[in-house]
C-alpha cells in the first residue's frame, strides 16, 4: 500500500516536456547550433560520435543530448556520475552490448557530471567506444581538459555551452507558457513578469522552468491582477549570481578579478569581487589572489600592494564576513590602481629555467659557510658589504653572472634600477 496514492495521470516534469524534437526547437548556442553550427552539421549528417559537452547548469546539454539520440535514432541512457558508481556503468555497457547484438542499435550513453570519475574509472569507456557499442556523451561543468582523460578527449569532440541569454531564456518561457495554457493553466503573466522570469533564471534554463512550475503550483493564490514583477520578487527571493565555487566558474570569475587588478581597473575588479562575495566564495581564497597579484603583478612598482593585500588577509581572517569584504574592496582596489612590475616574476622564472636546464654552479668559496670548513679555505676573502660606502662591495656571487632581474622604470622600480645599473655597470652593460 502506497502512503500517498493518486489518481491524476502521473507527473512530468516541464523540463522534460520542454525536450526538443528539432534543431528549431532547441534555444541558445547558436555558435553550436547556427547554420554553419559544428553541433548542427554532425546532427544533420546522421554520423553517431562521442562528444564532450561542458559549461554552466541549465545551457541545454542534457536537451541536445536528447536531440542526438533523437536524430541518429539511438537507445538513450543517462547516469549521474554523481549519484552512481561503476556498477551502474558497467550495467548499462552490458545492457548496450545486448542491445546492439540483438536490434544493431548503438546506445548514446550520456554520463552527467563525468568529472566524478577519476581517469582510471573512465578507462572503461574506451574499448567501447572504439567498437560501436556505444557514443559517449561526457557532460561536465568543469574544464575537460583538466577532468577528462586523454584518450577520451582524442575520440570525442568537444563542445564549450555558454550561458542562456535572457532572451534565449524569453523564448523558452513563450514556449513553456504555452504547454501550460494547452493544459489549461494560465499564469497570467504579462509582458514585464515574463521579462523579469528570464532574467532572474541568470541564464539557467532549469531554474526558468522550476520558477514557472512553482508558479503554476501557486495559481490560486496569484495577485488578482496577475503576478507583477514586485510580487515576484517578493515570492522568489533575489536573483541568483551565475558562481559556484565548485565548479569551473570559480576559476574563471577568479581569473577576471585577478586580470582586472593587473589592467589597473579598479571598477572591474571591485565587480568581480563582489560577484565572488555574492556566489559564497570563501573570502580567504580572494584574499590570498590578491596578495599573488600584489607581489607577481605590482612587484617592487610599489611593494606597499603587497603589504596592503597581506594586512587584508589578516583582517579577512580577524572579521569574517560581512565586515571583512571591506578590506578585500581595500586591497583590490590599491592593486588595480598601483603602478605595475611583473620584473620580479619575471625573474623567478628566468632563475627557474636556469636551475632546471643549465649546468649547476657552484658556490664560490668566498661565499661557503666559514663555519663549517674554514680549514678549506671557505668563507675566505669574502667582503662584509657593510664595512664599504653605500654599503655595497663589488664581488662575485655567482661563478657566471646571468642577469635574471630586469626592473621597469615605472614606481619605485625607477629608483632600483638606477641603484642597480650603478652598483653593476660592468655587468649591466655587458647584458
Amino acid at each position: 500500500m502506497e502512503l500517498f496514492s493518486t489518481t491524476k495521470a502521473e507527473w512530468v516534469p516541464l523540463a522534460k516536456r520542454l525536450l526538443p524534437s528539432k534543431i528549431g526547437d532547441f534555444f541558445g548556442q547558436e555558435h553550436l547550433l547556427g547554420r554553419e553550427g559544428s553541433l548542427r552539421l554532425a546532427l544533420e549528417a546522421g554520423q553517431p560520435m562521442s562528444a564532450i559537452f561542458f559549461g554552466p547548469p541549465g545551457a541545454g546539454k542534457t536537451s541536445l543530448a536528447h536531440l542526438m539520440a533523437r536524430s541518429w535514432t539511438l537507445d538513450y541512457v543517462e547516469i549521474s556520475c554523481a549519484s552512481s558508481g561503476l556498477p551502474k556503468i558497467r550495467e548499462a555497457i552490458g545492457q548496450a552490448e545486448m542491445r546492439l547484438k540483438t536490434t544493431g542499435r548503438t546506445t548514446l550513453l550520456v554520463l552527467d557530471e563525468i568529472h566524478h570519475l577519476n581517469r582510471t574509472q573512465q578507462d572503461i569507456l574506451l574499448p567501447y567506444m572504439e567498437s560501436g557499442v556505444i557514443a559517449l556523451v561526457a557532460m561536465t561543468t568543469e574544464n575537460p581538459f583538466f577532468y577528462i582523460h586523454k584518450a577520451i578527449l582524442s575520440r570525442a569532440l568537444v563542445f564549450e555551452f555558454k550561458s542562456l541569454t535572457d532572451g534565449n531564456l524569453a523564448q523558452i518561457l513563450s514556449r513553456a507558457l504555452k504547454i501550460l495554457s494547452a493544459d489549461g493553466q494560465s499564469l497570467g503573466l504579462k509582458e514585464e513578469s515574463q521579462e523579469f522570469l528570464a532574467h532572474f533564471a541568470a541564464g539557467d534554463a532549469r531554474r526558468l522552468l522550476n520558477t514557472v512550475e512553482f508558479l503554476s503550483r501557486m495559481e490560486a493564490k496569484a495577485p488578482a491582477g496577475g503576478w507583477v514583477p514586485k510580487d515576484l520578487e517578493r515570492l522568489l527571493g533575489r536573483r541568483q549570481v551565475l558562481y559556484d565555487k565548485k565548479e569551473d566558474n570559480h576559476y574563471d570569475v577568479a581569473s577576471a578579478l585577478i586580470k582586472s587588478m593587473r589592467g589597473s581597473d579598479p571598477d572591474a575588479a571591485v565587480y568581480w569581487l563582489a560577484r565572488m562575495l555574492e556566489g559564497g566564495e570563501d573570502p580567504r581564497f580572494i584574499a590570498r589572489r590578491i596578495v599573488i597579484a600584489a607581489s607577481e603583478d605590482v612587484g617592487n612598482a610599489d611593494s606597499m600592494a603587497l603589504v596592503v593585500a597581506q594586512s587584508a588577509f589578516n583582517a579577512v581572517e580577524m572579521l569574517g564576513l560581512p565586515e571583512g569584504a571591506i578590506p578585500l574592496a581595500h586591497a583590490a582596489i590599491y592593486v588595480a590602481c598601483a603602478p605595475k612590475s611583473n620584473a620580479a616574476y619575471l625573474a623567478l622564472k628566468a632563475a627557474q629555467e636556469e636551475v632546471s636546464k643549465g649546468k649547476p654552479q657552484e658556490v664560490p668559496a668566498h661565499l661557503k659557510d666559514a663555519n663549517l670548513d674554514a680549514v678549506l679555505g671557505h668563507g675566505k676573502g669574502y667582503l662584509y658589504a657593510h664595512d664599504h660606502p653605500d654599503h655595497f662591495v663589488n664581488q662575485k656571487y655567482m661563478e657566471k653572472f646571468i642577469q635574471f632581474y630586469h626592473p621597469t622604470v615605472i614606481g619605485a622600480e625607477a629608483t632600483i634600477k638606477e641603484r642597480l645599473e650603478k652598483f653593476w655597470k660592468r655587468n649591466y652593460e655587458k647584458n
